[in-house]
């Protein structure tokens, strides 16, 4: 039978204190993994004592290896930190949307390679349905997206020699701070929802739920993947 769980294993999850973050370490908890959570801050207050905190600037290699040399074992590297911005036509600000998302990406994933090898783990990359759609707002955001979707093939076949399986996620709307300005405008929210099937926001649980899966066992054969996590609205 399909083994779904993750009792035991260890994951780290980057921008762990956020939205969807946040709801991957609570799930993960909740089904029995050592969790750590990385951000750029760490607040000081409300923090679950069962979890591991480290400050980590996914833009910085030495401290990612530094949090790395930290770690004595890793099954599951999940990269949820990222950021958007109003003004990402910005050449300055462009580069560092893809620093964070796509370049930080891959400075994780090199230096847990070695500790995934050993578990035969896996990486879980947050992509975006603007991996697909044009976003002229955050062409940034969109471009970086879209790069973790192939980045997430590439890695996929280039550790798949180690016993590392690397697959994707693509939230649609998810209901978060980052999208409470779009909720909150009338003609916007109903524009979204009206080309949902499943005529409704997504919840960031619903998010977490498919991250679970992935890094179980019951995956084991999903690789390179990205999966929709967005009620449909991809395919309307």
């Amino acid at each position: 039978m399909p083994d779904f769980s993750v009792e035991g294993k260890q994951v780290l999850i980057t921008g762990g204190t956020g939205g969807i973050g946040g709801a991957f370490a609570k799930a993960f908890l909740e089904h029995g993994a050592n969790v750590i959570v990385a951000d750029l801050v760490i607040p000081t207050s409300g923090l679950d004592p069962r979890i591991r905190y480290a400050s980590l600037d996914v833009r910085d290699s030495a401290a990612i290896e530094a949090l790395a040399a930290s770690v004595d074992k890793l099954d599951v590297l999940v990269h949820c930190a990222g950021r958007a911005s109003r003004e990402e036509y910005q050449p300055e600000v462009f580069a560092d949307i893809l620093d964070i998302h796509l370049v930080g990406n891959l400075r994780l994933a090199n230096a847990f390679r070695p500790h995934l090898k050993s578990s035969k783990g896996c990486i879980i990359n947050i992509a975006s349905m603007y991996a697909y759609f044009g976003s002229p707002s955050a062409p940034g955001y969109g471009a970086a997206k879209a790069g973790v979707v192939s980045l997430t093939k590439s890695l996929a076949i280039s550790f798949a020699a180690d016993g590392i399986r690397v697959n994707a996620i693509a939230p649609g709307w998810i209901n978060t701070a980052l999208t409470r300005g779009a909720q909150e405008n009338e003609e916007v929210n109903r524009k979204i929802v009206s080309r949902i099937p499943d005529g409704r926001w997504g919840e960031v649980e619903d998010v977490a739920g498919t991250a679970v899966f992935l890094a179980s066992s019951a995956a084991r054969l999903i690789n390179g993947a990205t999966v929709p996590v967005d009620g449909g609205y991809s395919v309307t």
